[in-house]
């Protein structure tokens, strides 16, 4: 068998594999349909300081080699995440990643400190959040106002810091740039693309907030592509997701550059994804005489 083993942020994982956030709740119930520990780790819902409800109306819609969401964050909040899901996440046997949003600067500030000391191996960093009091841009959109929350952040916790980036960046390889110069530890991409659908028998938008989110297949070519570029202009890591479907993707992601990647549509296809990729990636090594992933990292 090849060696899956990567090192992200000085966290040995067996394997490069980590389902993203929002596709896979705290692990608790895919842990019920297969033995999650095969796993390299698990990126949290995400989690905003307050509590949410989420979004109304549609949440989730088809498309053609995708789907849009409108979830809204609905989290428990970081103290509902302590109180009730922390002590099974603590005991989960891969990397713990806790995705952390905020609708401004005092909120991401806040839940890096609740959280700090806390039993879990990093923390990742969603910027894609609107900043509430600034017209509602998110803090993922320009370079500076990201170096102002990752900075914040990064004095909040001792825990590694994985920021993660939207497509909707006006220069993602300058925001990855400037990430790193703030400290960040790691970096993931991409989010969400921003969407829209429309209703034509009502004749309204399907989403109650008009635009959602695009993830699946059909933005991996985009994804992969901005993922090459972020890799080639940082040192840190970079996780990359957007659309992996199968270990051919898989590879593709870590041939462009990326230490490991995050898998989420997927996981509502195939509830046991995770499991059949890394069966599928032991097996490509194999039959490729591929040793370590560090032979094919980075090699475009």
């Amino acid at each position: 068998m090849a060696d899956l083993r990567v090192n992200l942020c000085g966290k040995e994982l067996k394997n490069p594999i980590i389902m993203a956030s929002g596709t896979f709740g705290f692990g608790r119930e895919y842990n019920e349909i297969y033995d999650i520990s095969v796993l390299g780790g698990v990126s949290s819902k995400g989690l905003t300081l307050e509590a949410r409800p989420g979004n109304e109306g549609m949440r989730v819609h088809e498309t053609p080699s995708g789907m849009m969401n409108s979830v809204g964050l609905e989290n428990p909040g970081v103290e509902g995440f302590i109180e009730k899901e922390l002590d099974n996440f603590s005991k989960l046997d891969l990397c713990r990643i806790v995705n952390l949003g905020g609708g401004c600067l005092e909120d991401y500030v806040k839940g890096a400190e609740l959280l700090e000391g806390k039993d879990f191996d990093m923390i990742e960093l969603n910027i894609s959040c609107p900043n509430v009091k600034h017209g509602g841009m998110a803090y993922g959109i320009k370079s500076e106002v990201a170096r102002e929350v990752v900075r914040a952040v990064k004095k909040a916790t001792t825990k590694p810091l994985m920021v993660k980036l939207s497509p909707n960046a006006e220069d993602i390889v300058a925001m990855a740039i400037a990430c790193q110069e703030e400290g960040a530890d790691a970096i993931s991409l991409v989010n969400t693309f921003k969407a829209m659908a429309i209703d034509i028998r009502n004749k309204k938008p399907v989403f109650n907030n008009v635009t959602a989110g695009l993830s699946g297949p059909a933005i991996k070519p985009i994804a992969l592509r901005m993922v090459y570029e972020v890799a080639k202009a940082v040192t840190i890591p970079v996780v990359g997701m957007g659309g992996i479907m199968d270990a051919n993707d898989v590879i593709e992601f870590i041939m462009a550059g990326a230490t490991c990647v995050q898998v989420g549509t997927a996981n509502f296809v195939n509830p046991r994804i995770g499991q059949d990729i890394i069966r599928d990636l032991n097996k490509y090594m194999d039959e490729n005489n591929i040793a370590s992933l560090d032979q094919i990292r980075g090699i475009i």
